[in-house]
């Protein structure tokens, strides 16, 4: 996922944000920014206030946000987050408070603002993304954490089971392991003579090595040829386009990961540069100029966190709320990067698209 200046709740008047909060950016002696995304972003993560007798009555839950992005990525999300909240019935800055740490693509900074949650005592974490997380479990034993757009839970440690967490940590799955193969079936669609495919993707992620297992499977029963094209950093990404220039690649598949979502405008490019068509998972990557993506719901599940941080702010134990997997997926097509590419997409797939983008 992605993140500028890390907002923080506090005094401050300034422009209004998407949901019509004052907001500003500005950065304190101490090195962390003062007000800007509070009003917008706070509403999507946060939860309806605990029992009376469950905590002090001069006191509000505080609830940090742990994100490897930027706020002005976050944006997107914002409306359906504040509408899930107003169903639930919280008051901003009443029933509520909210911290905000964002990394601004910088995931080598998240520990340290897990730190600065911890440290402020906020009563729980949303983490969004594999390294968020990563980095609050690090940080605290005893804040529960619910996490967001993760890979698999399971074998990235961050929970025993779906069915039973345990520990401190529950949330939502992307699924987005289980879609490789249905990601590569798409771009076989959109490329149909496309017979040797690039997986450009970080095997230094077990979430990655699980993606390109799973593109594996389909590759075989469409009879894909597939060209491993591993990066593990970002100067990686370049050199990583001439050697599927040398194997004679037709098309690509991203794995979706930290560091290729992070990197997502040069590959973009770089795919335009060498003319390969290219399948993602985010439609962020549709927006910024990618032929095609398949993937889970974003905001949806977004909408969903609210009710897990609402259930842990009134007793409920992190560890004992099952770990859920996405309802929703949308499939975003690019139709100009298609016509620059010579493709002609089938009126069947456009009218399956939850959105084209002319």
């Amino acid at each position: 996922m992605e993140t500028g200046a890390q907002p923080q709740s506090g005094p401050g008047a300034g422009p209004a944000d998407p949901a019509g909060h004052p907001a500003r950016y500005g950065r304190s002696d101490s090195g962390i920014t003062r007000r800007s995304f509070v009003g917008a972003i706070a509403g999507s993560f946060l939860a309806r206030p605990l029992a009376a007798d469950a905590q002090p009555a001069n006191r509000i839950p505080r609830i940090g946000v742990l994100w490897a992005g930027t706020p002005e990525f976050a944006k997107v999300y914002v409306a359906a987050g504040l509408d899930a909240m107003r169903e639930l019935g919280w008051v901003e800055g009443r029933t509520f408070a909210v911290d905000y740490r964002f990394a601004e693509r910088d995931v080598d900074r998240l520990p340290n603002l897990a730190g600065d949650l911890v440290q402020l005592k906020v009563d729980v974490i949303v983490a969004a993304g594999d390294p968020a997380v990563r980095a609050a479990m690090n940080a605290t034993r005893t804040i529960p954490i619910v996490m967001v757009a993760v890979g698999d839970s399971v074998s990235l440690g961050f929970v025993s089971s779906l069915g039973r967490p345990g520990g401190t940590v529950t949330g939502l799955e992307a699924l987005s392991v289980e879609l490789s193969g249905k990601r590569l079936e798409f771009l076989k669609q959109i490329a149909p003579r496309a017979s040797r495919v690039a997986v450009l993707w970080n095997p230094d992620n077990p979430a990655g090595i699980l993606g390109y297992r799973e593109t594996e499977k389909v590759a075989a029963q469409i009879k894909v040829t597939l060209l491993s094209v591993p990066v593990r950093t970002r100067d990686e990404i370049e050199p990583a386009f001439a050697t599927m220039s040398q194997q004679r690649a037709e098309a690509m598949v991203v794995v979706t990961d930290p560091l290729t979502w992070v990197g997502r405008r040069p590959i973009i490019a770089l795919a335009a540069q060498h003319h390969l068509p290219a399948v993602y998972e985010m439609r962020e990557y549709v927006d910024n100029g990618g032929l095609i993506s398949y993937g889970p719901s974003l905001t949806d599940m977004i909408r969903r966190v609210a009710v897990f941080v609402d259930k842990i702010l009134k007793g409920a134990k992190a560890g004992d709320l099952p770990v859920e997997q996405p309802t929703r997926f949308e499939l975003f097509i690019n139709l100009k990067t298609a016509k620059a590419l010579g493709l002609a997409i089938a009126p069947s797939l456009l009218q399956r698209a939850d959105e084209v983008i002319q």
